[in-house]
Protein backbone atom coordinates (compact mmCIF):
# COMPACT_ATOMS: atom_id res chain seq x y z
CA UNK A 1 0.00 0.00 0.00
CA UNK A 2 1.36 3.40 -0.95
CA UNK A 3 -0.17 6.38 0.74
CA UNK A 4 0.50 10.00 1.54
CA UNK A 5 2.12 10.11 4.99
CA UNK A 6 1.68 12.81 7.58
CA UNK A 7 3.31 16.12 6.81
CA UNK A 8 6.47 15.96 8.94
CA UNK A 9 6.03 19.66 9.73
CA UNK A 10 2.57 18.95 11.11
CA UNK A 11 1.75 19.52 14.74
CA UNK A 12 2.48 16.47 16.83
CA UNK A 13 4.11 14.44 14.07
CA UNK A 14 7.11 12.41 15.25
CA UNK A 15 9.63 11.39 12.60
CA UNK A 16 11.31 8.13 13.58
CA UNK A 17 14.88 7.42 12.40
CA UNK A 18 13.60 5.07 9.68
CA UNK A 19 11.46 7.84 8.21
CA UNK A 20 8.19 6.49 9.58
CA UNK A 21 5.89 9.31 10.68
CA UNK A 22 3.47 8.91 13.59
CA UNK A 23 1.13 11.61 14.87
CA UNK A 24 0.71 11.95 18.61
CA UNK A 25 -2.19 13.93 20.01
CA UNK A 26 -4.47 14.58 22.94
CA UNK A 27 -8.05 13.40 22.58
CA UNK A 28 -9.32 16.30 24.71
CA UNK A 29 -8.37 18.65 21.88
CA UNK A 30 -10.19 18.88 18.54
CA UNK A 31 -9.08 16.65 15.69
CA UNK A 32 -6.22 18.45 13.89
CA UNK A 33 -6.87 19.97 10.48
CA UNK A 34 -5.63 17.80 7.63
CA UNK A 35 -5.90 14.19 6.58
CA UNK A 36 -7.44 11.65 8.91
CA UNK A 37 -5.43 8.69 10.13
CA UNK A 38 -5.78 5.28 8.56
CA UNK A 39 -5.15 3.67 11.97
CA UNK A 40 -5.32 5.00 15.50
CA UNK A 41 -3.97 3.52 18.71
CA UNK A 42 -5.84 4.95 21.69
CA UNK A 43 -4.50 4.76 25.22
CA UNK A 44 -7.29 5.31 27.73
CA UNK A 45 -8.74 3.90 30.92
CA UNK A 46 -12.06 3.53 29.07
CA UNK A 47 -12.87 2.83 25.44
CA UNK A 48 -12.78 6.12 23.48
CA UNK A 49 -15.45 7.11 21.00
CA UNK A 50 -14.76 5.77 17.51
CA UNK A 51 -13.69 7.66 14.43
CA UNK A 52 -14.10 6.90 10.75
CA UNK A 53 -10.85 4.92 10.62
CA UNK A 54 -9.57 1.63 11.94
CA UNK A 55 -8.59 1.83 15.60
CA UNK A 56 -7.28 -0.20 18.48
CA UNK A 57 -7.80 0.60 22.15
CA UNK A 58 -5.38 -0.19 24.97
CA UNK A 59 -6.62 0.01 28.54
CA UNK A 60 -4.03 2.41 29.93
CA UNK A 61 -5.07 4.58 32.91
CA UNK A 62 -3.79 8.15 33.09
CA UNK A 63 -0.27 8.44 34.62
CA UNK A 64 0.09 4.64 34.78
CA UNK A 65 1.06 1.76 32.54
CA UNK A 66 -0.93 -0.47 30.18
CA UNK A 67 -3.18 -2.94 31.98
CA UNK A 68 -1.88 -5.79 29.78
CA UNK A 69 1.81 -5.56 28.87
CA UNK A 70 1.60 -8.24 26.16
CA UNK A 71 -1.36 -6.53 24.49
CA UNK A 72 0.57 -3.24 24.63
CA UNK A 73 3.65 -4.76 22.96
CA UNK A 74 1.45 -6.27 20.26
CA UNK A 75 -0.48 -3.04 19.65
CA UNK A 76 2.68 -0.92 19.52
CA UNK A 77 4.31 -3.34 17.05
CA UNK A 78 1.18 -3.13 14.89
CA UNK A 79 1.26 0.68 14.93
CA UNK A 80 4.98 0.72 14.07
CA UNK A 81 4.55 -1.77 11.21
CA UNK A 82 1.55 0.08 9.77
CA UNK A 83 3.39 3.42 9.87
CA UNK A 84 5.53 2.25 6.93
CA UNK A 85 2.67 2.95 4.50
CA UNK A 86 -0.25 4.34 6.52
CA UNK A 87 -1.05 7.45 8.53
CA UNK A 88 -0.91 6.24 12.13
CA UNK A 89 -1.77 8.27 15.19
CA UNK A 90 -1.28 7.48 18.86
CA UNK A 91 -3.39 9.38 21.37
CA UNK A 92 -4.40 9.60 25.00
CA UNK A 93 -6.31 12.28 26.92
CA UNK A 94 -3.62 14.97 26.96
CA UNK A 95 -1.20 13.62 24.37
CA UNK A 96 1.86 13.78 26.64
CA UNK A 97 2.38 11.00 29.20
CA UNK A 98 0.86 7.84 27.76
CA UNK A 99 1.25 9.05 24.18
CA UNK A 100 4.87 10.03 24.81
CA UNK A 101 5.54 6.64 26.42
CA UNK A 102 4.03 4.83 23.43
CA UNK A 103 5.98 6.99 20.97
CA UNK A 104 9.20 6.24 22.88
CA UNK A 105 8.42 2.52 22.56
CA UNK A 106 7.94 3.01 18.81
CA UNK A 107 11.34 4.70 18.74
CA UNK A 108 12.83 1.61 20.43
CA UNK A 109 11.20 -0.59 17.77
CA UNK A 110 12.73 1.74 15.17
CA UNK A 111 16.24 1.21 16.52
CA UNK A 112 16.69 3.98 19.09
CA UNK A 113 18.42 2.49 22.15
CA UNK A 114 15.88 2.07 24.96
CA UNK A 115 17.87 4.29 27.35
CA UNK A 116 17.81 7.12 24.76
CA UNK A 117 14.21 6.78 23.55
CA UNK A 118 12.60 9.13 26.11
CA UNK A 119 15.11 11.87 25.29
CA UNK A 120 14.50 11.28 21.57
CA UNK A 121 10.73 11.75 21.97
CA UNK A 122 11.16 14.78 24.22
CA UNK A 123 13.46 16.37 21.65
CA UNK A 124 11.33 15.57 18.59
CA UNK A 125 7.73 15.46 19.91
CA UNK A 126 7.08 17.10 23.31
CA UNK A 127 9.45 18.28 26.01
CA UNK A 128 7.29 16.84 28.81
CA UNK A 129 6.61 13.48 27.14
CA UNK A 130 6.76 10.44 29.44
CA UNK A 131 5.54 11.87 32.73
CA UNK A 132 6.29 9.30 35.42
CA UNK A 133 9.29 7.22 36.54
CA UNK A 134 7.37 3.99 35.87
CA UNK A 135 6.57 5.11 32.32
CA UNK A 136 10.30 5.76 31.80
CA UNK A 137 11.13 2.27 33.14
CA UNK A 138 8.49 0.77 30.84
CA UNK A 139 10.30 2.31 27.85
CA UNK A 140 13.75 1.26 29.11
CA UNK A 141 12.53 -2.35 29.43
CA UNK A 142 10.53 -2.39 26.21
CA UNK A 143 11.47 -5.29 23.92
CA UNK A 144 12.87 -3.70 20.78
Amino acid sequence: MTTIPWDPRGTGVLALPSGRLVRGRGLRRPLPVGPEPHFGLYLRGRRPPGGDWEARWLRWPDFWLPADRNDAVDALREAWERAVAERVEVACGGGVGRTGTALACLAVLDGVPAREAVAYVRRHYAGRAVETPWQRRFVERFPG
